[in-house]
């Protein structure tokens, strides 16, 4: 009890919601990337009426359904912690959540599940364009959910629209220790929905999930390709992923390089962190090393010089501004962001080299002959997971101390205003600090006993995805009947009339 006394419970706060997000968000952006694949293969069907790419979508959106199914049960879970572990936070953006979690349950929430049904069940129910019609419901409910959850937090990354108020009891601002609490209040809600970081983290949200859902569809095909198993079924599914994720990940270098000059001009203490950019200078561009934030070097760094001015103004020469320029309290922890951030990007160049690789040997009609390249694929889901992972982790990690991001103090003539050192000063009452953002009524015993009940429930909850998955992956697609595909194509009516004329074909059967 008394070890338990002295940890500290925003460090066990922060571990438990990374423990509890990072798992749920294994789900999203697979059901995001599957989904555009499901729109893909049922929108092939309904032009060439090929009833392979109906077999694929059939197989596939049974997946999808698995992944859907463990997304929800695992995202309610943060919506508890914010009331239970982050109570002051939640006071404080609970204008601006609140606005932005209600239009994810009713735009983005009751769209995805109401159609899901009549994707998972409807296939022999309705006809082949309202299925279709479904499908694509279910992908853009997926995709307008990642929408206002991208709000939501890229408003902490880059507040807008809103003004920071007392919150009041009885008509009195209300006031806890001697100090008044603070909330946000929207007064814009466009601008704090188009905050300005809104646009490049969510383009860069999208692709991830695209790249992720294709590397899941790719993977279990390679593998069903190197068993010699559902070929067909394997090469047009395949193909279509493979699309897919070569072109995000071309655009996702793109939209990453827009997003890291966007990082640099809203919070360029996050920057400097990711390239462990110490000192205010010429800016090398960081390949490799080992970060050291005492001695404010990078050890064994493997650098481009002048490499990071280049990428942020077109000028290697240009000053790029370092974490001196910040007190220390107010820095971001260096070797978590900066190892998560490289992360990304090797994997993301990875992808660009086996994609670009892999296209032009379809294109020769050589590619599924390189057994060495599909096993490559097959284990490529892996660093797509950690790539989607590893970028939050960046995000997140370099966004602290903060859990709202404060603007910095400017001058009368609007330019950021600097203490004694040359320093960056941040107005800390239109931010909120992570140490001050946890509720001071729960013990680190309780924060502790969560993580562990979380941990076991969470590791179940993986075993039967995984066995779910091998169940079905092993079972494989099941062919489909081209009789049945018509019959659901043709509508109720002639869906009748063919089970009377089934009725009949048994009855003199019998005879």
């Amino acid at each position: 009890m008394t070890m338990l006394a002295e940890l500290d419970v925003v460090l066990l706060s922060r571990i438990q919601f990374a423990l509890t997000i990072m798992f749920h968000y294994l789900f999203p952006p697979l059901t995001i990337g599957m989904g555009v694949v499901i729109v893909y293969l049922e929108g092939m069907f309904l032009r060439t009426r090929d009833p392979l790419y109906e077999e694929a979508a059939r197989f596939w959106t049974k997946i999808f359904a698995v992944n859907f199914a463990i997304g929800v049960a695992t995202g309610i879970v943060m919506e508890f912690e914010f009331g239970t572990n982050w109570a002051t936070y939640s006071r404080f953006v609970g204008d601006v959540f609140g606005s932005a979690l209600a239009a994810e349950g009713i735009f983005a929430f009751f769209l995805e599940s109401g159609f899901l049904a009549v994707l998972v069940f409807g296939w022999d129910k309705v006809s082949q364009g309202f299925h279709f019609f479904a499908a694509l419901m279910v992908s853009l409910g997926s995709i307008f959910s990642s929408i206002w959850i991208t709000v939501a937090n890229s408003w902490q990354q880059t507040p807008a629209g809103h003004e920071i108020v007392p919150m009041l009891r009885d008509g009195e601002p209300w006031v806890i220790n001697g100090e008044v609490i603070r909330r946000a209040e929207i007064t814009d809600f466009w601008a704090m929905v188009f905050n300005p970081s809104t646009v490049h983290r969510l383009v860069h949200v999208w692709l991830g999930c695209f790249i992720l859902g294709a590397a899941f569809v790719m993977s279990i095909s390679a593998w069903y390709l190197l068993k010699n198993r559902h070929r067909e079924f394997a090469e047009r599914s395949f193909t279509g992923a493979l699309l897919l994720a070569t072109i995000s990940s071309l655009a996702i270098l793109v939209s990453g390089h827009k997003q890291a000059q966007n990082v640099y001009e809203t919070q360029p203490a996050k920057l400097a962190a990711f390239e462990a950019h110490f000192q205010t200078g010429k800016g090398d561009l960081s390949l490799f090393g080992i970060p050291d934030a005492d001695e404010e070097t990078v050890h064994m760094n493997l650098a481009i010089p002048g490499g990071l001015g280049l990428l942020l103004f077109g000028d290697s020469e240009k000053e790029v501004i370092g974490l001196d320029k910040f007190r220390k309290e107010d820095r971001p922890p260096v070797a978590l962001s900066y190892y998560s951030y490289h992360l990304m990007i090797a994997i993301g160049g990875f992808f660009i080299f086996a994609t670009l690789l892999a296209c032009w040997l379809r294109i020769r009609g050589r590619l599924f002959e390189h057994r060495w390249l599909l096993w490559v694929f097959v284990a490529a889901v892996v660093p797509a997971f950690l790539a989607n992972e590893a970028g939050w982790v960046a995000a997140e990690v370099g966004r602290q101390p903060w859990i709202v991001y404060p603007p910095f103090e400017k001058s009368e003539e609007g330019t950021p205003q600097l203490n004694d050192n040359g320093q960056f000063i941040y107005d800390e009452t239109q931010g909120l600090r992570t140490t001050e953002a946890v509720s001071q009524f729960i013990s680190a015993g309780q924060v502790m006993g969560s993580i562990i009940m979380f941990a076991a429930i969470y590791m179940l909850l993986f075993v039967i995805w995984v066995y779910v998955l091998h169940q079905k992956i092993t079972h494989g697609p099941e062919p489909v009947d081209p009789a049945r595909s018509k019959i659901a194509s043709g509508g109720a009516m002639e869906a009748a009339t063919s089970w009377q004329q089934h009725r009949e074909s048994l009855t003199n059967t019998q005879e």
